[in-house]
């Protein structure tokens, strides 16, 4: 008697073990499977620029973003041909409004100068 409830005793716990393992397969799966599928459900961005990072659009029409792309160089913010620094560097700027905006365009140039001005009359 002692040895039947003995083995059902390890048999439930053996079949405890299995199902915990099997629910933990399923999470992880699920979880594996989520950041494949979401990028594939993101609307595709019309006219962006070369140079931006990422365009989220924030409207369906998809006129309306957040963009993130690289601040202009210094050296080259007051040249006809300025260059955006390296995305490695951290120096990225966050924009939000049309999607097609031009991060070495005049706009973001001039945007851009101001802030370099604001950062000079602001050092002592």
């Amino acid at each position: 008697m002692k040895c039947r409830k003995k083995l059902a005793k390890e048999g439930g716990e053996k079949m405890k073990r299995t199902q915990l393992y099997s629910s933990l397969l399923l999470l992880l799966g699920v979880l594996g499977y989520t950041p494949i599928a979401a990028p594939a459900q993101a609307p595709q961005v019309k006219g962006v620029k070369p140079g931006v990072i990422a365009a989220i659009p924030l409207n369906k029409e998809g006129a309306f973003c957040h963009l993130r792309f690289p601040a202009i160089q210094g050296r080259t913010l007051g040249t006809d041909k300025p260059q955006l620094k390296p995305a490695t560097t951290g120096d990225i700027v966050d924009y939000y409004g049309a999607c097609d905006h031009d991060p070495l365009g005049q706009e973001e140039i001039a945007r851009q100068k101001e802030l370099q001005a604001e950062r000079k009359a602001n050092d002592y």
